[in-house]
Protein backbone atom coordinates (compact mmCIF):
# COMPACT_ATOMS: atom_id res chain seq x y z
CA UNK A 1 0.00 0.00 0.00
CA UNK A 2 1.05 3.59 -0.93
CA UNK A 3 0.81 6.22 1.71
CA UNK A 4 1.26 9.82 1.08
CA UNK A 5 3.16 12.07 2.87
CA UNK A 6 1.00 13.21 4.97
CA UNK A 7 -0.34 10.34 6.29
CA UNK A 8 3.08 8.67 7.23
CA UNK A 9 4.15 12.19 9.15
CA UNK A 10 0.59 11.70 11.09
CA UNK A 11 0.94 7.87 12.10
CA UNK A 12 4.62 8.72 12.86
CA UNK A 13 3.20 11.55 15.08
CA UNK A 14 0.62 9.54 16.44
CA UNK A 15 3.30 6.49 17.49
CA UNK A 16 5.65 9.02 18.99
CA UNK A 17 2.83 10.70 21.32
CA UNK A 18 1.66 7.16 22.20
CA UNK A 19 5.10 6.39 23.24
CA UNK A 20 5.86 9.61 25.39
CA UNK A 21 2.37 9.14 26.91
CA UNK A 22 3.65 5.57 28.04
CA UNK A 23 6.93 6.85 29.17
CA UNK A 24 5.18 9.69 31.25
CA UNK A 25 2.88 7.32 33.37
CA UNK A 26 5.93 4.50 33.82
CA UNK A 27 8.36 7.60 34.84
CA UNK A 28 7.39 9.30 38.20
CA UNK A 29 7.41 13.31 37.42
CA UNK A 30 8.72 15.61 39.89
CA UNK A 31 4.90 16.64 40.94
CA UNK A 32 4.86 13.34 42.57
CA UNK A 33 7.85 14.41 45.47
CA UNK A 34 6.61 16.63 47.78
CA UNK A 35 8.66 20.26 47.58
CA UNK A 36 10.32 19.51 50.61
CA UNK A 37 12.36 16.79 49.42
CA UNK A 38 13.34 18.30 46.52
CA UNK A 39 14.37 21.01 47.99
CA UNK A 40 16.40 19.43 50.53
CA UNK A 41 18.37 16.86 48.03
CA UNK A 42 16.36 13.63 48.78
CA UNK A 43 16.08 12.93 45.25
CA UNK A 44 19.48 13.25 44.38
CA UNK A 45 20.36 9.51 46.28
CA UNK A 46 16.58 8.38 46.26
CA UNK A 47 13.80 7.28 43.73
CA UNK A 48 10.43 6.02 44.08
CA UNK A 49 10.56 2.71 42.60
CA UNK A 50 14.49 2.22 41.67
CA UNK A 51 17.69 2.62 43.81
CA UNK A 52 20.23 5.42 43.21
CA UNK A 53 22.68 5.77 45.98
CA UNK A 54 20.50 5.07 48.73
CA UNK A 55 17.43 2.52 48.65
CA UNK A 56 14.22 3.19 46.80
CA UNK A 57 11.32 4.51 48.61
CA UNK A 58 8.86 1.94 47.80
CA UNK A 59 11.60 -0.49 49.52
CA UNK A 60 11.64 1.39 52.31
CA UNK A 61 7.98 1.42 52.93
CA UNK A 62 8.15 -2.11 52.01
CA UNK A 63 11.22 -2.90 54.88
CA UNK A 64 9.03 -1.09 57.66
CA UNK A 65 5.41 -2.36 56.56
CA UNK A 66 3.60 -3.42 59.72
CA UNK A 67 5.94 -1.42 61.98
CA UNK A 68 4.02 0.92 63.97
CA UNK A 69 7.29 2.94 65.20
CA UNK A 70 8.39 3.55 61.15
CA UNK A 71 7.44 6.92 61.10
CA UNK A 72 9.36 7.71 64.03
CA UNK A 73 12.42 5.52 62.98
CA UNK A 74 12.57 7.12 59.64
CA UNK A 75 12.35 10.77 61.07
CA UNK A 76 15.38 10.23 63.23
CA UNK A 77 17.43 8.21 60.30
CA UNK A 78 16.55 11.20 58.13
CA UNK A 79 17.99 14.07 61.00
CA UNK A 80 20.65 12.22 62.40
CA UNK A 81 21.55 9.97 59.00
CA UNK A 82 22.01 6.67 58.96
CA UNK A 83 24.71 3.89 58.26
CA UNK A 84 24.55 0.41 57.32
CA UNK A 85 21.40 0.15 57.32
CA UNK A 86 20.80 -0.11 53.01
CA UNK A 87 24.79 -1.10 52.22
CA UNK A 88 28.36 0.60 52.80
CA UNK A 89 27.25 4.71 51.23
CA UNK A 90 25.79 6.50 54.83
CA UNK A 91 23.04 8.49 54.69
CA UNK A 92 24.06 12.41 55.68
CA UNK A 93 22.18 13.96 58.58
CA UNK A 94 19.09 16.83 57.55
CA UNK A 95 19.80 18.56 60.73
CA UNK A 96 18.16 21.50 59.55
CA UNK A 97 14.72 20.10 59.19
CA UNK A 98 12.08 20.85 61.79
CA UNK A 99 10.02 18.06 63.54
CA UNK A 100 7.40 18.73 61.51
CA UNK A 101 9.00 18.76 58.36
CA UNK A 102 10.82 15.28 59.29
CA UNK A 103 6.92 13.88 59.93
CA UNK A 104 5.76 15.30 56.57
CA UNK A 105 8.90 13.35 55.14
CA UNK A 106 8.38 9.98 56.50
CA UNK A 107 5.03 10.05 56.34
CA UNK A 108 5.15 10.43 52.80
CA UNK A 109 7.91 7.94 52.30
CA UNK A 110 5.59 5.13 53.88
CA UNK A 111 2.88 6.19 51.48
CA UNK A 112 5.31 4.54 49.18
CA UNK A 113 4.42 1.21 48.78
CA UNK A 114 4.92 -1.03 45.83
Amino acid sequence: MIQSGTTRRTLGLGAAMTLAAGLAQAAPDAASYPALMQGNGCTSCHSISEKIVGPAFQSVAQKYAGDKDAVASLMQSIQNGSRGKWGRIPMPPHANLSQAELKELATWVMTQRP
